[in-house]
């Protein structure tokens, strides 16, 4: 297993599959790219079928055990479940998706080895919904979700970006979740760091808060120093499950990151928040992986508390040091 120098074991991966997307996200920087018009081969600049599962064997060499297959919108790549199916044995795959191709997908990627999937969804509404997506597809949303818990790609975690436009409909959301079974609710932070408009943050220490007040028990998880909150249903007959992820300024969140990103390009990257960091694969070839894997690992460091530093003023900066690394 490869270790970087904060004593940080490579468990998992998140590997793009493509840019594109056929949403276009407010809080998104990548807005809505390319060609999307439904799945499709590669397109030139994405990594091949082959190249995917030779990095994922590569990767299972060094005992990772856990994939989590990314975007842009990951089921616009119509090889996506030869991708599952050809995953090494073993290897946990999970698949991050609008949803909105899940109807007649999902049972075909359970069969062909998918563990999980997370479903983005950011509100209820569908006027709300399409505010924040800038898509009309809020029916086909809901149906992918069904189609996965139906599939048994549970649970099924939706996730919810929680920044101005969106903090108001946590509450249903949650009482969604508790409601319907199959269901988790993952609450991310927003980050201004990757999509700009710092002045629609939010507190999240207020949805923590909030969470407590409402939860029957409270579990903490070691990994990315996460909380997960088991919420009752207003029958008190079920309970949702209802886990922050909160990165932001969170250096304890960094120092328990196991996990490296591959963009579609097939360029390796330490951190999800970093584009600096980037260092390309060669040919794909199974010694070429094997050393960029290994580089990457070494030059890991915690985004907050190591290249993002607080200054005299408390503020967060980039350290000098590793500029450029």
């Amino acid at each position: 297993m490869l270790v970087d120098g904060f004593g940080r074991e490579l468990t998992g991966v998140r590997v793009s599959l493509t840019d594109r997307c056929n949403f276009d996200c407010v809080y998104c920087h990548n807005e809505g790219l390319g060609d999307t018009r439904g799945p499709m081969e590669p397109a030139d600049d994405e990594m091949g079928t082959d190249d995917v599962v030779r990095f994922l064997e590569v990767v299972a060499e060094f005992g990772v055990g856990k994939v989590k297959f990314t975007g842009g919108e990951p089921m616009l790549r119509e090889d996506l479940e030869e991708i599952v199916r050809r995953a090494p044995d073993g290897m946990e795959t999970s698949l991050t998706t609008n949803g909105t191709f899940l109807p007649g997908r999902a049972e075909a990627l359970c069969e062909a080895g998918l563990d999980r999937v997370n479903v983005s969804q950011d509100a209820l509404d569908p006027t709300a919904f399409e505010d924040v997506t800038q898509s009309t597809q809020y029916d086909a949303v809901l149906e992918g979700v069904q189609a996965a818990v139906d599939a048994g790609l549970t649970p099924v975690k939706l996730n919810m970006v929680v920044f101005e436009q969106t903090a108001g409909y946590v509450p249903e959301m949650v009482d969604h979740v508790a409601a319907n079974e199959g269901l988790q609710l993952q609450l991310i932070e927003y980050m201004p760091e990757l999509a700009g408009r710092p002045e629609w943050a939010v507190d999240i220490d207020r949805v923590h808060g909030w969470l407590e007040e409402q939860a029957d028990r409270i579990e903490h998880r070691e990994m990315h120093d996460r909380r997960r909150y088991w919420v009752p249903d207003d029958d008190g007959d079920g309970e949702g499950m209802v886990e922050i992820v909160d990165p932001v300024g969170n250096e304890e969140f960094c120092a328990n990151c196991h996990r490296v990103r591959v963009t579609h390009e097939g360029y390796l990257k330490g951190c999800l928040n970093r584009n600096d960091d980037l260092k390309p694969m060669g040919e794909m070839t199974k010694p070429d992986i094997r050393e960029t894997l290994r580089e990457t690992v070494e030059d890991r460091v915690p985004y907050y508390g190591e290249y993002m530093i607080r200054d005299d003023d408390g503020d967060w900066v980039i350290n000098e040091e590793y500029i450029g690394a």
